[in-house]
């Protein structure tokens, strides 16, 4: 049973932000000054399962790290925005491009510039620890802090609804 006030059964693809998301708030920067980010491995599991499962997975980000891209793309993931000065943009973007509807989108985000695009799709998302602007127009706070699990939190329970989580391609990797 999902902790989720929505039909889960219309979600088809699911949009992260990387800072404060799929990596903690802070971030610790190496001697060239090149962030380095966290990766959560609950939620490389859950992504890579709905990439093989079908489902769309996007990431629009504003930054712009090469270990970024090598992660998410090690897990099948093809839209891949980085650099994202102005998220809608990159938005308008990935749907001009793809098959992907906005009644079908779960975005997670936590903060200030995921604000637009959070109001343009179906389910919104916040992690407990986003912004307080953003935790108001989410439909779902997840209880995991960004880079703690919230990408498996609610990829989890759409995949369950959707009969999609103990299927035979959970047991491959």
């Amino acid at each position: 049973m999902s902790k989720i006030d929505f039909d889960l059964t219309k979600i088809k693809t699911f949009i992260f932000d990387i800072d404060g998301v799929l990596s903690r708030q802070t971030i610790t920067l190496a001697s060239d000054g090149e962030p380095l980010r966290t990766a959560n491995i609950h939620d490389g599991y859950a992504i890579n399962l709905a990439v093989r499962s079908g489902y769309g997975i996007a990431i629009i980000t504003g930054g712009n790290t090469e270990s970024v891209k090598v992660r998410y793309r090690a897990l099948g993931v093809k839209h891949i925005y980085m650099n994202s000065s102005i998220k809608m943009k990159d938005f308008t973007h990935l749907l001009e491009n793809s098959d992907f509807k906005t009644e079908e989108m779960v975005y997670v985000g936590d903060d200030i510039p995921d604000y637009e695009i959070m109001q343009q799709v179906a389910l919104p998302v916040a992690p407990a620890d986003a912004a307080p602007e953003i935790k108001h127009i989410a439909k779902y706070i997840s209880p995991k802090n960004g880079g703690e699990g919230v990408a498996r939190d609610i990829i989890e329970q759409v995949l369950r609804v959707q009969g999609n989580w103990m299927h035979e391609e959970a047991f491959e990797w």
